[in-house]
């Protein structure tokens, strides 16, 4: 039975307690803790830097899905993989040298990820796709949260599906952006593997209980497990 990787985005947590809202994750029926890295540089916009990660690092049970919107990414491969990073995304856009990068992430223990813009064609992925271990695709402009999502995303997903396919590789699709229990099935019909969901997850009244639905509106065929509201 297929079961779709659910990775909130603490981009839109509760700084005040983030504590609270990385437990929250931890025992809900999320898989991953998905953490955005933004530099002001590659992204008009900054995020956290290495001590929240660290302090999120600290409380984390799921592995640490890290995705850098940053220029020049490997001078923090080390810090990322210090940090306990389990995936390392870096961005097509911003490596000019990506198999090196590639090998230099999985060389520290990590899982390696490459991801694309909106504006970025699949076929760029043509010769690295057997070499990483996902690919994370926008569904919107990165940068921001709450944006709406770009439906040209289901046509990139369905070429990326079939490019993995024909190379025999064994990368994950994971979508950013705009995801939510109304289009979360399509999005895994369509080849999707991974969800990331930030602004619908934490602005929610009970986010570990939106997990859940998100979850069984991706797989449809989900079964409930006891989630725990602490």
């Amino acid at each position: 039975m297929r079961k779709t990787k659910i990775a909130p985005s603490l981009l839109a947590a509760d700084f005040g307690n983030l504590r609270r809202d990385v437990e929250m994750v931890n025992n809900s029926d999320a898989d991953w803790h998905h953490i955005d890295v933004m530099d002001g540089v590659f992204v008009p916009n900054i995020s956290y830097g290495m001590p929240v990660i660290k302090a999120i690092q600290k409380h984390a049970t799921k592995p640490l899905d890290v995705h850098l919107m940053i220029v020049d990414p490997d001078r923090y491969i080390n810090t990322f993989a210090e940090l306990g990073a389990s995936i390392l995304t870096v961005h097509y856009e911003a490596c000019t040298h990506l198999h090196r990068t590639i090998q230099a992430i999985k060389a520290k223990g990590m899982k390696a990820g490459v991801s694309l813009n909106p504006h970025s064609n699949i076929n760029l992925l043509e010769d690295i796709i057997n070499d990483i271990d996902l690919v994370l695709l926008m569904s919107v402009n990165p940068g921001f949260g709450g944006q709406s999502f770009i439906d040209n995303t289901y046509v990139k997903i369905k070429a990326l599906k079939e490019l993995i396919n024909i190379k025999k590789a064994t990368a994950l699709i994971e979508i950013d952006g705009g995801v939510t229990s109304e289009n979360a099935k399509k999005l895994t019909e369509a080849g999707a593997d991974v969800l990331v969901a930030g602004s619908f997850v934490f602005k929610s009244e009970n986010p570990a209980q939106t997990i859940l639905d998100l979850k069984r509106a991706a797989d449809g065929n989900y079964e409930q497990k006891v989630v725990n509201n602490r």
